[in-house]
């Protein structure tokens, strides 16, 4: 098999992690395009001794650029974005988010192992500051809605309620104050958790996380996408590391009407 073959089908994971550092599907992608594209030309190296995986991301991370991926608007989010070193904020999502150990975290940014515990640490104090919010879940699986409310409990959200269908998840939306959606893709009476985030966002414009099992069919780069995706099982730390990045972003960011998903 060839390289660049070994590498293809991690490449719709490397989309959604472009799109949790740049808080946007657009940017995300094409920071992704911009890595690959660079490779092709030669303007950049692959770690072909490495796992492709770990090469995949280094290429990226070499490639990538923080100051044109998030542009900013005005000095108050300008502010916002600079709470957070950038390297501890690449190092909390590589290894809460995308599961690398980090001794190869350490290889992706090019720093040193022990470098990594201490940025962690960095990242989770400063990106949780005052950023507690009230979450509605979507899920119509009792047990794992259990565990997604324990994990947002711990983490100091409060959850508004839960819902098992897209009708309970409009009535509960419409009749709470909610800062975070947290949806699964399939709901119980067979009627779709992207549908009914599509009728939160047409009230109102709130931050979205999704729950799949199968990520892949959601991050072809190829329509409007959800920016923000946790990967079915899922740690703990990753549905914490997400929700505290995709409110940041939604506290940075000024106002602007929400897309739909396609």
């Amino acid at each position: 098999m060839a390289f660049s073959d070994s590498f293809k089908p991690h490449i719709p994971y490397l989309r959604r992690h472009a799109r949790l550092l740049t808080g946007d599907q657009a940017r995300g992608d094409a920071a992704v395009r911009d890595a690959l594209q660079a490779a092709v030309a030669g303007q950049a190296s692959i770690e072909t001794d490495w796992p492709p995986r770990v090469a995949l991301y280094r290429l990226f991370h070499a490639c990538w650029k923080p100051e044109a991926a998030s542009p900013v608007s005005d000095d108050t989010t300008q502010a916002q974005l600079d709470r957070i070193p950038a390297l501890a904020r690449r190092a909390l999502l590589l290894t809460a988010v995308e599961g690398f150990p980090a001794r190869d975290a350490a290889r992706i940014l090019g720093l040193n192992a022990g470098d990594i515990d201490h940025l962690l640490v960095d990242a989770q104090n400063t990106i949780e500051a005052g950023l507690r919010t009230r979450v509605l879940i979507i899920e119509d699986e009792p047990i794992v809605a259990l565990d997604i409310e324990a994990i947002i409990a711990d983490a100091g959200h409060d959850v508004e309620g839960v819902a098992r269908t897209r009708r309970e998840a409009i009535d509960l939306f419409r009749s709470s104050e909610i800062g975070l959606v947290l949806a699964d893709i399939q709901l119980a009476d067979g009627s779709s958790g992207i549908d009914a985030v599509n009728d939160i966002l047409a009230d109102q414009d709130v931050p979205v996380v999704f729950i799949t099992a199968y990520p892949e069919r959601l991050l072809t780069g190829e329509r409007p996408e959800p920016a923000y995706l946790i990967t079915k099982p899922f740690m703990p730390e990753t549905i914490a590391a997400t929700i505290s990045q995709v409110l940041f972003f939604a506290d940075a960011k000024p106002a602007e009407p929400a897309p739909l998903i396609g």
